[in-house]
């Protein structure tokens, strides 16, 4: 038989091997029936990845900036690893790219879905293996994941609410709705019927899509408008600015207008573009997907519930219109200027360079102010 050369440290070796294992035994013992990664034990940054369908229009793009600047400022770019996928809008595709994630052994995927259904299958297994989900704007059917939203119906009420308060309960009101057949527009349409409809002064003269695009919306306006009577108020799901442009072209009196975010319809309210327009302008904020980050972050440390958000819209009227908060004069029109909140109980505060370039606000802490 082979002895050892040096029986007594083959020996230490061999006790060193023992205690290692009693205490492995010990602290899997002392893990067991504690909660599924709260992230306080672990070592470094978590990782949080950003899963969007698609990149194709200016509030995806902005979304996606405001989200990669969050991610370079404090205390994210201390605490979190982020990464950025991009899907084509191919529900394939992005179930692929999850899957992926799942595998690499992320913390958080925070999800705009190609699908609200198509990706329930993998959410499922992300949750399965005690990764935390959360999606928004686009959000996902499965249960087992957060959301993080507005309010779709409320959007319509609020604006609706604002014509009809403007206008004392009597006048010609126009609908330009979004894109037929999508949740959004239902809701945001049934959001303005409810309130015109409890409101018998108003009467709604016409109602045409815009398709939630400025071009479009003009278009549509200028060739409905030789058939319509007075016009005293204009509510509009999206594509606001061009609904005004076409008043304008047909010089026809501006009427009240409650709208979305676009630049150009704040610069109308401003003043910065002629006519001035009286309006309200609310919309869908690009800044979900930061709310999105820090609901995941916060979640995975053990310092939030696991509830899902939905968030009040920011609000900006003609009597509020600050210029580098609410209205950005030297940006295009099609920009979306509610990329950051505003006011004395702001959300979050960004800098333009988020939006614009993805870049982080020069010596800023990100505070981001979870509503309850």
């Amino acid at each position: 038989m082979n002895l050892p050369r040096h029986p007594g440290r083959a020996a230490r070796a061999a006790v060193a091997v023992v205690a290692a294992t009693l205490l492995l035994i010990v602290a899997a013992c002392s893990d067991a029936g504690s909660p599924a990664s709260t992230g306080d034990a672990k070592a470094g940054k978590i990782k949080i990845a950003l899963s969007n369908s698609f990149i194709g229009n200016q509030w995806r793009v902005e979304m996606e900036n405001v989200y990669k600047a969050a991610c370079a400022m404090p205390p994210y770019v201390d605490e979190v690893e982020c990464s950025v996928f991009n899907a084509g809008n191919d529900v394939s595709t992005q179930s692929r790219q999850i899957s992926n994630l799942i595998s690499q052994g992320v913390d958080a995927i925070v999800i705009n879905a190609a699908s609200t259904s198509g990706l329930n299958g993998v959410v499922q297994q992300a949750c399965d293996r005690g990764i935390v989900v959360v999606s928004f704007d686009n959000t996902v059917d499965n249960k087992c994941g957060l959301t993080v939203n507005t309010d779709q119906i409320k959007f319509g009420q609020q604006l609706a609410q604002f014509i009809v308060d403007e206008l004392g309960g009597q006048g010609n009101v126009v609908m330009v709705t979004g894109v037929a057949g999508t949740g959004a527009d239902n809701d945001r349409n049934k959001g303005a019927k409810d309130v015109f409809a409890a409101n018998p002064g108003i009467k709604v003269v016409a109602t045409y899509t815009g398709m939630w695009d400025s071009a479009t919306a003009q278009r549509n306006t200028s060739a409905q408008l030789p058939n319509l009577p007075k016009v005293d108020g204009v509510w509009v799901s999206g594509g606001t600015d061009g609904v005004i442009k076409a008043f304008a072209a047909a010089n026809r009196p501006m009427p009240v207008v409650g709208g979305e975010a676009e630049n150009g319809f704040r610069k109308f309210m401003a003043g910065l573009l002629t006519p001035k327009v009286k309006g309200m302008s609310i919309g869908q904020p690009p800044f979900l997907s930061v709310i999105s980050l820090e609901l995941a972050r916060a979640v995975v440390k053990g310092e939030h519930p696991k509830e899902s958000i939905t968030i009040p819209f920011p609000v900006a009227t003609s009597d509020n219109m600050v210029p580098g908060e609410t209205v950005f004069p030297d940006l295009p029109d099609s920009f979306f200027a509610d990329f950051t909140d505003s006011g004395p109980n702001a959300i979050l505060v960004l800098c333009q360079e988020a939006a614009t370039d993805g870049t982080p606000c020069p010596g800023k802490t990100l505070d981001v102010k979870l509503p309850s």
